[in-house]
């Protein structure tokens, strides 16, 4: 099939190179010039792994090609999807959807025979009866199916995710799409991923409350945590008690130091104005929006008391500023509200991680960058772990503790365990677990 991907960005570029991958012809769109000569040398304009070996050999098949021509791409194509971006609306937290409807308008002006028009960006309900209404106002003639498929797609595991999805979820009000979606997943479909399909506003929601239930989940075991330090119980050993009940689950019960990332505080928030709209408040998400703004700060407050309550004239080693690893994302990072925390408290802080520096530089002012955590840490009074990539999990603690001013390890992912940080002769805070010597307890 002839695909046309609307929007080059995160979900744009990764659905495009696994669509062309299944063996469909894909034109990637977007109106960056930039973005688009750089995707023909065959620059990737965001960190995800595998990703840039398969946009090359897609590029070399001839089935994966980048164009800021609207006209030509759309006019071809059998499906069009849109795939622009949903950010918050300043000023009101709703999401701002003009990126989407003008997407419409111009696929409205070039789309010719039957088109599907697909919405592949996150959006409220109504959406879709919306970009349906935009185009016929723009094109009367238009012979076109608006359909609604979100994605589900986990950064650092997007490829795996889309080509091994739980599930495929298609919303339509007109029948003549669901055979030209059977075909656009057809690869999936033979390998028993299991196509929903459903109403277009109901599909819309799906994506929306899927993320807020996760939220929620994040929100729970963070503040069961807080609960274990005041008790004296362990956090991880909760979560795997109440997580090897079938009913519950084992995901997303990690503690730490809050949610970030493109989706969850965006969609969260989204939903909330949505019901509110509707004059049905989802009080359990205001709650988690709520909760896990406060807590990002607050794990600044839990270094410093780590500290000893005063961090004036200190310095900090930041290891992991990107809100999730395997990503150089750091939209909405607890690694901000940390550091500028910190900052607030009269720190000094040097940063490192291993593919968001680059991005940190954009959001946060007034750090320090190490090339590596051991720069990082040279001379710090103390070393706070606060995104666990793998290169964090195996740290040589006998150098650390010779180039730092005093051997401190503020652990805000739990990775380590505290009699193995011990050993070494660190004072070690971890989230959710009980401040005595926990060495004899299989999780200390």
């Amino acid at each position: 099939m002839h695909i046309t991907m609307i929007g080059s960005g995160y979900v744009g570029l990764v659905s495009g190179v696994c669509f062309a991958d299944f063996g469909h012809d894909v034109i990637c769109v977007d109106k960056d010039e930039g973005k688009i000569d750089a995707l023909k040398r065959g620059e990737i304009p965001i960190f995800e792994p595998g990703l840039e070996h398969l946009v090359a050999d897609n590029v070399r098949a001839g089935r994966l090609s980048f164009s800021t021509d609207v006209r030509e791409s759309v006019a071809a194509s059998d499906v069009v999807f849109i795939a622009v971006g949903t950010p918050s609306r300043r000023g009101d937290g709703h999401a701002d959807l003009s990126y989407v409807y003008a997407a419409a308008r111009e696929i409205a002006e070039h789309v010719k025979g039957f088109t599907v028009i697909v919405t592949k960006s996150t959006v409220p309900v109504g959406t879709g009866d919306e970009v349906e209404r935009i185009i016929r106002e723009t094109n009367p003639d238009a012979d076109v199916a608006v359909v609604s498929n979100p994605e589900f797609l986990r950064e650092g595991a997007a490829i795996e995710d889309f080509k091994r999805p739980d599930r495929i979820v298609i919303g339509l009000n007109d029948d003549r799409a669901r055979p030209v979606m059977t075909e656009v997943y057809r690869p999936l479909y033979l390998n028993q991923a299991p196509l929903l399909f459903t109403e277009r506003r109901t599909s819309e929601l799906i994506k929306y409350a899927a993320n807020a239930f996760l939220a929620m989940k994040i929100t729970f075991i963070n503040e069961m945590a807080d609960l274990c330090e005041k008790v004296g119980a362990n956090v991880q050993e909760v979560s795997r008690g109440i997580g090897l009940d079938g009913r519950i689950g084992s995901k997303f019960l990690h503690a730490g130091p809050g949610y970030g990332g493109s989706c969850f505080p965006k969609d969260t928030l989204a939903l909330a104005k949505t019901a509110q709209d509707y004059d049905s408040p989802v009080r359990l998400i205001e709650t988690t929006i709520s909760i896990n703004d406060a807590r990002k700060r607050a794990m600044g407050r839990k270094v410093i008391a780590a500290l000893g309550g005063e961090v004036r004239g200190k310095t900090i080693a930041v290891l992991g500023l990107t809100f999730k690893p395997n990503t150089d994302d750091m939209r909405d990072s607890p690694a901000i509200s940390i550091i500028q925390t910190l900052q607030d408290a009269g720190a000094t802080v040097i940063g490192y991680d291993p593919e968001g520096m680059e991005n940190a530089r954009k959001v946060i002012d007034g750090i320090a960058y190490a090339e590596d955590a051991y720069g990082a840490a040279k001379g710090a009074d103390a070393v706070v772990i606060v995104t666990e990539w793998n290169q964090f999990r195996a740290l040589d603690f006998a150098r650390l503790k010779s180039i730092m001013k005093a051997p401190l390890l503020v652990d805000l992912r739990n990775i380590y365990r505290r009699d193995e940080i011990a050993k070494h002769g660190f004072t070690y805070t971890s989230v959710g677990r009980p401040a005595m010597d926990l060495a004899a307890t299989p999780e200390g």
